[in-house]
This record gives C-alpha cells, structure tokens and sequence, in this order.
C-alpha cells in the first residue's frame, strides 16, 4: 500500500510539474528552461518536493499577477466590437470568443446582425452555448436603417424590434442605433433630420416598452457627425426615451470636445464606445489584414490609420472615466478597435492593461 501510494504521489508530481512547465512557459517565466523531451521528463519524474512546492508558489503568484492584468468588470463592465473582425482574414467564431476570454474583455457588440450567424456559420443555439460556456455576453447590437425615410417608418421599427428580441435572449437590455449615412439623398431631404429623431424617439419608445433602453452612436460619414448635429440631435429627443451612446475617436476626429460632450449629456449615456485616435496620414497604401488595400489618400486609409490602442492617442480616458464615476455608471464600455495594429489578441491585451492601470484607479 505504500509503495503504491508513492507511485501515486510521483504521478502526482509528473503531472503537475507538466502542467508547471506548460503554464510557465505560456506566461513567459524567463527562469524556466524545460523542454518537452526526454530529458525534460526525467528531470521533471525526479523532482524533489521542496522544489516542487516553490515552484509551485512562484507559479501561484505569477498567475495572481496576471490575473490582476485583466480589467474588473465591476461597475464598468468592458467588452470588444465584432467589427474588427470583419478586416481580419476568416476565422471561426470561437477563436472570437477565446480573444475574450483570454483578455477579459467579457461581452461583445454584435455587428451584422443578422447575417453574421450565417457568416460564422452559426445556429443561434450554438451561439448561445459557446458564449455561455466561456462565461461571455452578447451586451448590444451595432443596429441601424433608413432612420430619416417617413416611407420605410414601419420597416425600421420591426427591424429594431427583431434586434430587441435577439437581444433579450442574451440577457441585454441596450440597442446602439447609428444614424444614416449623410451622403443619402434621403438624408439631405428636407425634414430628414427632424425625421431621424422622431424615428429615434420612436424606437425609444419601444425600447422601453420591452425593458431596454436605446442610444444614438454618433459616426463620421453618417448624419450625427459633429459637435453641432450631436447637440441639435439630443436637443430634437426626449430624453426620457432616447440616450446617447457616444464613440470617443468619432467625436475626437469630427473635432467634437470629447470630454465636454460626454460630461452634458451624462445623464443619457446607457453605453460608450472607449476608441483612441488621432488624426495619422499613411505614407503609403493601407493593407488591412485581410488583403483590402485603401489608397493612402482615401478618407478610409486616413482613418484607419488614426485609431489606436487605448492610451496611445490623444484622447484623455481619465477624464471621461471621472464622469462615469460621477454619475455611479453601471453599463458596458466597448473597445471597438477598427484597427489591431498588434494583431486582436495582443491589441486587447494592451488595452486591458490600460484600463486596469490607468481607468480602474478612478472608478471600477
């Protein structure tokens, strides 16, 4: 019997020390040097317990260490935009999901929606099992639609319903409306703007109805671009039915006072957008990571190249995150990176840190 249980505790160690040597290498310990050959294994069978259990120690505090790295998800709960994605060569939606997890970054913004089940060729069952095993949540949708069109009026508020629904069964309660683009000849109609936030009181309306509250995304190119229309949009909604859910980097490039906009309508943010940029002309031809290539003069290459990593543009996060702190926010952030430049694990990486050093000692 105790020859027996010895074999079971050298097992024991074998194993263990394995699973050491794995962990340890994934988190970059300089001080190990073992390799998963032959020799290694011998040495690793042959470990005394005293080593074993330091390195064991050494190992719990740096995987303690790591895990601080990740941001809290208290008060401020972060999450990615699936957006990226689609400048990024094909991939399963599970390699998404595994970004995610590994970054703490624990919801995700739906975009495409509804198509993007069929583009990752998904079952919505599936979808569901895959976000609830990893401990993730769908928090919104990047939703919109002919908003200023009086003659599409019944089609965007079904349109916006189908997103609520598919929503509720995720457990979210926000719908991020974008506005239409501004080159439409609709959108330069007559009355469009009016229109645009009729409709947006509207599907507040109906928002509440079903227990979610809705947002305006504010976006160059599209019909809420800059500091005056953001305003005069806010000033044409009621506020107890429709809110802002503002994007740092288009209100940054549309030369919008970040800060300021965020600190007037503090009341009616339900959602933002934490994006870094700064305005970067390409010297050359911009290649996305899926092979698309925007001549370096085109207004798209010229923004790609402005958004950055949180924390390496110039927009002051620490100063919005007091605002939130402020009014005792409770919601998501989105990092919606439209560019990776150290690829989407990596990128989040450093923005995940960023939060975790310089946001959540303001406000978790």
């Amino acid at each position: 019997m105790q020859r027996r249980m010895g074999a079971c505790v050298q097992l024991s160690y074998h194993y263990s020390s394995l699973l050491f040597c794995h962990l340890s290498s994934e988190i970059g310990a300089p001080w190990l040097t073992a390799r998963p050959d032959s020799s290694s294994v011998l040495r690793i069978m042959t470990i005394d317990r005293r080593t074993f259990l330091a390195r064991l120690s050494v190992l719990a505090a740096a995987l303690a260490k790591a895990a601080e790295g990740l941001p809290a998800n208290h008060n401020v709960k972060w999450a990615l935009s699936l957006g990226l994605w689609s400048h990024l060569p094909p991939c399963p939606f599970t390699d998404i999901l595994d970004v995610m997890k590994d970054t703490g970054f624990i919801g995700i913004r739906i975009t495409g929606f509804p198509g993007f089940l069929q583009q990752y060729q998904l079952t919505l069952a599936q979808l569901h099992r895959e976000v609830s095993k990893r401990n993730l949540h769908v928090a919104t949708i990047s939703w919109g639609g002919p908003l200023q069109d009086p003659g599409e009026r019944q089609k965007v508020l079904e349109s916006a319903r189908d997103a609520m629904k598919f929503l509720t069964g995720f457990g979210a309660n926000h719908l991020v409306v974008f506005p239409p683009g501004r080159a439409a000849s609709t959108s330069r109609a007559p009355g469009a703007f009016r229109e645009l936030c009729e409709r947006c009181n509207q599907i507040g309306e109906l928002a509440g109805e079903m227990g979610f509250t809705a947002g305006l995304h504010n976006h160059l190119g599209e019909m809420v671009q800059n500091q005056e229309e953001v305003d005069r949009f806010m000033s044409m909604t009621d506020r107890k039915l429709f809110g802002l859910s503002p994007d740092t980097a288009h209100l940054h490039l549309a030369g919008c006072d970040v800060v300021g906009t965020i600190k007037k309508y503090q009341d009616r943010i339900r959602f933002l957008d934490y994006k870094d940029a700064k305005w970067t002309t390409p010297t050359q031809n911009w290649v996305l990571p899926n092979g698309s290539v925007l001549p370096k003069d085109s207004p798209s290459a010229r923004f790609y190249a402005s958004i950055y990593d949180l924390g390496d543009g110039e927009i002051d996060f620490p100063a919005c995150h007091r605002i939130l702190k402020d009014v005792k926010y409770h919601g998501w952030i989105c990092v919606d990176l439209d560019t990776a430049r150290h690829g989407p694990l990596a990128s989040y990486q450093r923005c995940g840190a960023y939060a975790v050093r310089t946001l959540q000692p303001i406000y978790l």
